[in-house]
């Protein structure tokens, strides 16, 4: 279920791709971006290969798919690569996207406390949030948010 909306703007200004440069900004029509912690870590695999599974039927609905992490863009070519992701992933590594987003929160890792990225996902149409999900579940994740956006289109 999708978070109350929040009131987030995409941001205006170029960004690192596995696709090359590009501004969320200039991006009309429906947009996902989502955010999780790590290239080829158990859970960031998951959700990458299942948004890759749906991304025909995301196409078909007119919805671009973008994945952010700080990882840095030799990273996610070597992930996209290995995982047969077909979609664009962002490199933010100074997380100037991800603190737009709000995303990096203090984790417990192992018993040590961490800043690191909180799994999110934001639904974007015509540069207006639409639905935000924050700490999610890998697994089914790419699947609920298929469901989602075909609500908010028949709405």
């Amino acid at each position: 279920m999708a978070d109350q909306i929040e009131q987030i703007q995409l941001p205006n200004y170029a960004l690192e791709s596995t696709q090359g440069e590009i501004n969320l900004s200039d991006i009309n029509d429906w947009l996902i971006i989502y955010f999780y912690p790590k290239d080829s870590t158990p859970g960031c695999t998951t959700q990458a290969n299942e948004f890759s599974q749906f991304k025909d039927d995301f196409a078909k609905l007119g919805v671009q798919i973008f994945g952010v992490s700080r990882d840095s863009i030799k990273s996610h070519e070597r992930f996209t690569e290995k995982q047969d992701i077909n979609f664009s992933l962002i490199s933010d590594p100074d997380e100037k996207l991800c603190q737009h987003f709000d995303v990096i929160k203090e984790k417990n890792m192992y018993g040590k406390k961490v800043m690191g990225i909180e799994r999110s996902t934001f639904i974007f149409h015509n540069g207006e949030l639409k639905a935000s999900f924050r700490k999610v579940k890998a697994s089914g994740h790419a699947e609920m948010i298929l469901e989602e956006i075909k609500q908010l289109q028949s709405a």
